[in-house]
């Protein structure tokens, strides 16, 4: 199953987060999830797993220290994925910072301990540069990553080429139903890279709350005999955007594969809708003294 993006080229709906995996953790993951059926994936320069990728559906990012070296940047990632072309580039997200090497993807912070935000590239120069993996064949799709409302229609404004996708945290507990359907009046998928809301792990990094807990959702396991994770993800493709959930675990990776063979009601779709809390977990003003979302 998958969605057709704005150019035409197809999205697998669902796909596999690797975040915080690498090395031979990663190697096992892919190939144990190719056999599941998974051809989705989506890495990023900050991840530091992109030399792990097999040419399928591949998806990488635009770390915030390259905005000034864009083609340079997608270069050094294509070379370590070594695929001659991406599916998709995003910019992971909407600042530019201090430029600490091309691939390198530490986070430069200043004297005070705040991130060193670069005040001389603008998200529209750094688009256009985008624009230019497109025509030079390096990228078939680009677009965007934790872009607001503002920030995407002023993409929208300034871009020649479009942006195919924006991938933002997104599950019950943070539904941002204004921002997933303006992206797709206008064409935009949303792909949720934090579907099931961080889970174990944002809980641990953040001390965020699990939606997998959620007891109206633990009430629908027996009526759809599914996991409450499998619910959260089927809600989420019947939201028509993209879920991409991380897992190192095979029996975990084929829950996550299971769930197109089952349909939420309408009834239990607006139960869900009441258990939103406009709740981000994935919060990295830990690691950058400055929240980039205020």
């Amino acid at each position: 199953m998958a969605i057709t993006l704005n150019n035409g080229f197809k999205m697998p709906i669902i796909g596999l987060g690797v975040w915080r995996m690498e090395g031979k953790e990663i190697r096992d993951l892919i190939t144990n999830s190719i056999k599941l059926g998974y051809r989705h994936f989506d890495c990023a320069a900050d991840y530091k797993n992109e030399t792990e990728r097999e040419d399928l559906f591949i998806t990488t990012k635009l770390w915030n220290s390259d905005h000034g070296h864009v083609v340079e940047a997608c270069k050094d990632s294509l070379k370590k994925l070594q695929l001659d072309y991406l599916d998709l580039y995003l910019v992971h997200f909407p600042v530019a910072t201090k430029h600490t090497g091309v691939g390198a993807t530490d986070s430069a912070l200043d004297d005070d301990g705040v991130l060193d935000i670069d005040t001389t590239i603008s998200l529209e120069t750094t688009w256009h540069a985008m624009e230019d993996l497109v025509s030079l064949g390096l990228a078939r799709s680009i677009g965007i990553s934790n872009y607001d409302i503002f920030l995407t229609r002023d993409c929208l404004a300034y871009s020649k080429v479009k942006p195919a996708v924006n991938q933002i945290e997104t599950h019950p507990y943070f539904q941002r139903e204004s921002l997933v359907k303006f992206c797709q009046k206008h064409g935009i998928c949303v792909t949720a890279h934090t579907p099931l809301g961080g889970a174990v792990a944002n809980t641990e990094w953040f001390g965020t709350v699990s939606v997998l807990d959620d007891p109206v959702l633990e009430g629908l396991t027996e009526k759809y005999k599914k996991t409450v994770a499998q619910i959260v993800l089927r809600w989420g493709i019947q939201r028509n955007t993209v879920v991409i959930p991380k897992s190192s675990k095979v029996e975990r990776l084929k829950e996550n594969f299971e769930v197109l063979d089952f349909e939420l009601s309408k009834e239990d779709m607006d139960l869900l809708k009441e258990l939103d809390r406009n709740y981000r977990t994935n919060q990295p003003a830990k690691f950058w003294g400055i929240n980039l979302y205020a």
